[in-house]
């Protein structure tokens, strides 16, 4: 059975992605892991470490039970809720648990309401994204999951046949029967044999899939694609990380909160681990 895990700050952010997550569990009949990870806080002259720990872990043990008796009521008990508290640092736990669980994907909000939610979650949110080797997506406040029809993929079509993980994206594809565009960035006006070239050897990996290819003109190539995105009910967005480096590219401009943190559609990263 698929599992789905969904990483928890307990923020309004992190919440909505839950009942985002528990939604998709329903949809694909897979079981779901509520994750919460935690750091001692510190309080000097007051209670001792091994004291303050007990009382974090007690109070996010009764958080996240709360939200798994919340889930099972909303399904009528239809999907396996299972709950996870650590302690340590965020990446490193949800990396170990990852490894373990070996997930169908990861779910985590991708921004929050307020300044403190942007700054923890939203840091924790845009480094796991750069980073874990498991098909990540990060959901914004007040996105729903309604099914996931429309697919979108941004593709630089450098070295296509070595970075792109057809496998994964076929079956995301095949699992909500969902289309996929392929977008694109660039100047239409000026003929490129290369794009021309690796476009082809894409269209011979995905075969039978037949995606759409939207080549798009923008003086900014990533605020492009968010606009493609808003424009063509594109559900989910598809990004390559590790390959081309489109978000290593964001992450040094204010367009990696548009891309990432305030993208109106959830953001999916993939690895080619090959």
């Amino acid at each position: 059975m698929k599992t789905i895990i969904v990483a928890t700050d307990f923020s309004s952010a992190a919440l909505n992605a839950v009942h985002y997550a528990t939604d998709m569990a329903l949809a694909l009949k897979a079981k779901l892991l509520l994750l919460h990870i935690y750091q001692v806080s510190v309080v000097y002259g007051e209670l001792p470490i091994a004291l303050n720990e007990e009382a974090e872990r007690q109070e996010a043990e009764n958080e996240i039970l709360q939200i798994k008796n919340g889930i099972i009521s909303k399904t009528g008990g239809n999907i396996s809720v299972e709950t996870d508290v650590r302690l340590g640092a965020f990446f490193d736990e949800l990396k170990i648990v990852c490894d373990f669980i070996k997930p169908y994907l990861v779910i985590m909000g991708s921004q929050g309401t307020t300044v403190a939610e942007r700054l923890l979650f939203g840091g924790h949110t845009v480094n796991a994204m750069k980073h874990l080797k498991w098909p990540l997506i990060t959901v914004p406040v007040n996105i729903h999951f309604n099914g996931i029809k429309n697919i979108g993929f941004a593709c630089d079509f450098e070295n296509v046949t070595r970075n792109t993980p057809v496998n994964e994206i076929k079956m995301i594809m095949n699992d909500f029967n969902a289309s996929l565009h392929i977008i694109n960035t660039g100047d239409q006006s000026e003929f490129n044999q290369n794009v021309v070239f690796q476009s082809g050897l894409m269209n011979e990996m995905f075969g039978a899939v037949l995606p759409k290819y939207h080549f798009i003109t923008s003086d900014n190539a990533d605020e492009g694609i968010i606009d493609f995105t808003d424009k063509n009910n594109i559900e989910l967005l598809i990004v390559l990380p590790k390959q081309h480096n489109l978000l290593d590219k964001l992450f040094n401009k204010s367009i990696t909160k548009q891309l990432v943190l305030h993208s109106h559609v959830p953001v999916m990263a993939l690895h080619n681990n090959a």
